[in-house]
């Protein structure tokens, strides 16, 4: 056990054991990829809101179905709800070309957003699950760090006479430096996980209101 009596934060990191420094080490990276992640998925999430906002203006301006198809079609961007559009009108109009009866074409056409509603849902969820996962895994992994920490504290103790609170302090800090970066780690984790789901939830919301609106439309042209 090192009884140095610089209890700095990185003389603590430097001086702690090889199986801490790893346990920090993953902390670390874990925190990194987090933090990596919120920041995509927010600009993210204010991408797909703005463009589902401008998409919406548009198309409740009571103009022409098929001009609104391809202007979006030839854009080659925009994503959420504009893509819901696309896959309806899309079918909706292939079906209708072919002659389809009207129960048969609306069915293709809700069938075709629910398919592009679910690979939109898909792609906003993409990583959350990884930032739940870091949000209840780090604390444990910072735990086991302290705890593994602590012990051999505790095992150094038996190599001195006399113990004192001088001579376990700089073990037991080096352990919950572990459990402070396991804390630092998950908390933003959770935080921007709880945000985003529910932020994903209006989102669906939106889209499903949309696709029922879209149906009653597509309905009364069929």
């Amino acid at each position: 056990m090192n009884l140095h009596t610089d209890l700095s934060f990185l003389t603590l990191i430097i001086h702690a054991s090889v199986i801490v420094q790893a346990i920090i080490a993953l902390l670390a990276l874990l925190s990194l990829w987090s933090w990596w992640q919120i920041f995509l998925k927010m600009f993210q999430l204010r991408r797909i809101a703005r463009d589902t906002d401008v998409f919406e203006d548009e198309f409740w301006q009571g103009g022409s179905l098929e001009a609104l198809y391809r202007k979006a079609g030839s854009a080659q961007v925009g994503g959420g709800l504009e893509q819901i559009f696309l896959a309806g009108f899309r079918e909706f109009s292939k079906h209708r070309r072919q002659g389809s009866a009207a129960d048969v074409t609306l069915d293709a056409a809700r069938r075709a957003m629910r398919a592009a509603y679910q690979r939109e849902i898909d792609a906003i969820e993409a990583h959350l699950a990884g930032l739940a996962t870091v949000g209840s895994v780090s604390p444990y992994i910072g735990l086991f760090g302290t705890v593994w920490g602590i012990m051999n504290a505790f095992r150094g103790l038996a190599n001195v006479s006399q113990a004192t609170l001088a001579n376990v302090a700089p073990g037991i800090a080096e352990a919950l430096i572990a459990t402070a970066i396991g804390l630092f780690a998950a908390i933003p984790a959770v935080v921007a996980y709880n945000r985003f789901t529910h932020d994903v939830d209006r989102l669906a919301v939106r889209f499903e209101t949309f696709i029922e609106e879209f149906s009653n439309i597509l309905q009364r042209q069929g």
